[in-house]
């Protein structure tokens, strides 16, 4: 479907949306929680929809009640014989490793571009704990069957940290005991900080973290496994509020409120990039207010936060002068190859980027036109259009914009009650949980 945005002034407050990356997680906590967990504020973008789905399938009970998942698990116990993790990227490696600790063989799939993202990292990493695995060379589906067996691994953490994340909860969950995951270049460490803390909310068994380079699994019960709580509320998403904290500079004055300043989420970075820029921000108990100022150009290193490409191209567009961001290896493997979306969907909209190695420069500063653009079935390109769209000098018309239902459904209503000017075919509504 197709979305036209005219050039609008966004003015007022608006409630971030809830993060599927604390979503999703919790999704797994419940389901190794043998008992019932009540999950607060859950989000549901197609994601989150897709987890809820993963741990049905699985073997957990989900009764929606009041805007709360109330979930009754007892572990792994799968009751069908595939998963299907739609588009997700975190679900497909964070639950492979937790499927894996059923003994029953089971089909896993997903749609889109997930089917076209490598999964080697599985081919290789599973049969060293005793699962077997057989694989579409390397992509989907990839059938597994288990029981997962803790062993001193090594893994490569370069390409994602979530494959990190399934297994450390996979361990936690079979009591693996002194036994350790030594971790080769990390990527997004934050991400890692989130995992851990849910598992410590959840009272699961939290290894010792040695520098990001080694998580130990000891004997005895951490203390954090006396910490178990029934009760989870999903945290407000950075990722999805970079969006609105950047449309605010670009087109304010505009309050975002439910984002933690303390949360471990990576992208919560947004706001050193708009420091960086000299955008009009303040920071208060009532939310992150932002209004618009002439923004210079600036340098952002983005390899531990690469979801951020998108908002801060936006940023950049507007901000005067030449804006370096690093990280651009990162980009290759998600819905689309970013690094090449932007510079192709910009290019439309006569702002200039170049590529150089692991740099993206965006010349920034002059007009942004009006242009068609294609989402390229990417949810986070269809955003940061959207947001460029905002000062644009005519309108801006995004193909595929329904690729926002990704991850965050609301987007443009949230947009149009901040007044821009959104010219939707039809309501973009999301299915209820």
């Amino acid at each position: 479907m197709k979305v036209t945005i005219q050039p609008s002034k966004l003015k007022g407050t608006i409630q971030a949306p809830a993060s599927k990356s604390s979503m999703q997680r919790a999704c797994a906590a419940a389901l190794l929680n043998k008992g019932q967990t009540v999950i607060h504020n859950p989000g549901h973008s197609n994601d989150d929809k897709a987890a809820i789905d993963i741990i049905k399938k699985l073997g957990a009970e989900v009764v929606i009640n009041n805007q709360e998942l109330i979930i009754n698990s007892s572990g792994v116990n799968p009751i069908a014989n595939e998963i299907n993790c739609g588009e997700s990227g975190l679900s497909i490696r964070m639950f492979t490793p937790l499927v894996a600790l059923s003994n029953k063989e089971i089909t896993i799939n997903g749609t889109g571009s997930l089917v076209t993202r490598p999964m080697d990292f599985f081919d290789e990493i599973l049969p060293q704990l005793g699962v077997e695995i057989k694989s579409n060379e390397g992509k989907l589906p990839m059938t597994i069957q288990g029981p997962l067996q803790p062993k001193n691994i090594e893994v490569d953490g370069s390409l994602s940290s979530q494959f990190l994340t399934g297994l450390l909860m996979a361990y936690a969950a079979s009591g693996a005991k002194n036994v350790s995951i030594k971790v080769n270049n990390l990527k997004s460490k934050p991400y890692i900080d989130l995992t851990l803390n849910v598992m410590k909310q959840f009272g699961m068994k939290v290894p010792e973290n040695k520098n990001y380079e080694e998580f130990l699994f000891h004997s005895e019960p951490t203390p954090e496994s006396r910490l178990k709580t029934n009760d989870y509320t999903v945290e407000g998403d950075w990722s999805g509020g970079a969006f609105l904290l950047v449309a605010g500079a670009i087109a304010g004055p505009i309050t975002v409120r439910g984002l933690d300043l303390s949360s471990t989420q990576a992208d919560k970075a947004i706001i050193d990039a708009l420091m960086a820029a000299n955008a009009g921000i303040a920071m208060d108990a009532k939310g992150i207010q932002l209004h618009p100022l002439e923004m210079d150009a600036f340098y952002f290193d983005a390899t531990d936060c690469p979801d951020l490409f998108p908002p801060l191209v936006a940023l950049a567009a507007y901000c005067k002068g030449k804006t370096t961001i690093k990280g651009v290896s990162r980009l290759a493997h998600k819905e689309s190859d970013r690094a090449i979306t932007l510079q192709d969907e910009f290019d439309k909209m006569g702002v200039t980027i170049d590529l150089e190695g692991d740099l993206m420069i965006i010349y920034g500063g002059g007009k942004v036109k009006g242009a068609d653009v294609h989402s390229n079935h990417d949810h986070r390109i269809a955003m940061a259009c959207a947001v460029a769209a905002l000062k644009a000098d005519s309108e801006m018309v995004i193909e595929e914009a329904q690729a926002i239902k990704k991850s965050y459904p609301d987007f443009y209503e949230d947009l149009k009650k901040l007044g821009a000017n959104i010219d939707e075919p039809f309501r973009l509504k999301s299915i209820d949980l």
